[in-house]
């Protein structure tokens, strides 16, 4: 089935470099220049990923991935000027899988949007099964993790932060949320412990923990558990 991604983007030229890109990739491309367009859009279908402007005409682009959240884990990228930190954590918080500011290379923002498709997948295992990302497998039940075929020993909190990014493979997961899953949320303030762990864990799973390709670190921000090109 060939994706459907609808673009929530008010700027008619933007709207149409975009079309433009995704259309030379073989998607189906739907578009909404405002708040209740998308959301009657939305209402009518869910596509099977969104591109999504903060800045629109009528309301936040918040107010769409509220609505979207309550019904779907549908991919959600965020195309926005908003450079800011803040702006970037509020949105990935919010559920948005990952936040491309403007201006932005097609060729960068169509490597997200595949990214963002693929962890989709990740969201749909059941518990019981296993995760696949790369040269990770990784069993939550039991609680194991095979590196290229071979188990790695981790300590039951490197495990738990690794499952919490699996489940959301190709995401950026903010501090605050790593943080509120793993330690509970008394801890999402403390930085320091994910700065610990990411290291031992990179120590264990990477070729090179000084130049990670699998744990990478969105700064400020948070990590994203790195999903390989199709």
């Amino acid at each position: 089935m060939i994706p459907a991604i609808l673009v929530i983007e008010d700027d008619l030229p933007m709207r149409r470099v975009i079309r433009s890109a995704l259309g030379g990739q073989g998607y189906h491309v739907w578009e909404a220049g405002t708040k209740r367009d998308a959301i009657s859009t939305i209402n009518k279908s869910v596509p099977q990923a969104i591109l999504l402007d903060l800045g629109l005409p009528d309301g936040s682009g918040l107010e769409v991935l509220k609505v979207v959240r309550e019904r779907s884990e549908v991919p959600i990228v965020i195309i926005s000027a908003r450079g800011e930190e803040r702006d970037q954590v509020l949105a990935l918080d919010s559920g948005a899988n990952d936040y491309v500011t403007k201006p932005f290379r097609e060729a960068e923002l169509l490597a997200r949007l595949r990214a963002a498709l693929r962890s989709a997948a990740a969201y749909a295992v059941p518990l019981d099964e296993h995760l696949e990302i790369g040269p990770l497998r990784i069993h939550p039940h039991e609680r194991t993790v095979y590196l290229n075929g071979k188990e790695v020993p981790l300590t039951p909190t490197e495990f738990s932060l690794l499952q919490v990014m699996a489940r959301q493979a190709g995401r950026v997961v903010t501090h605050r949320h790593l943080l509120r899953e793993v330690w509970g949320g008394s801890y999402v303030q403390d930085t320091q412990y994910l700065r610990v762990y990411m290291r031992q864990l990179r120590r264990k799973l990477e070729q090179d923990p000084n130049s990670p390709q699998l744990l990478i670190t969105t700064p400020g921000v948070g990590y994203r558990l790195r999903v390989p090109d199709a």
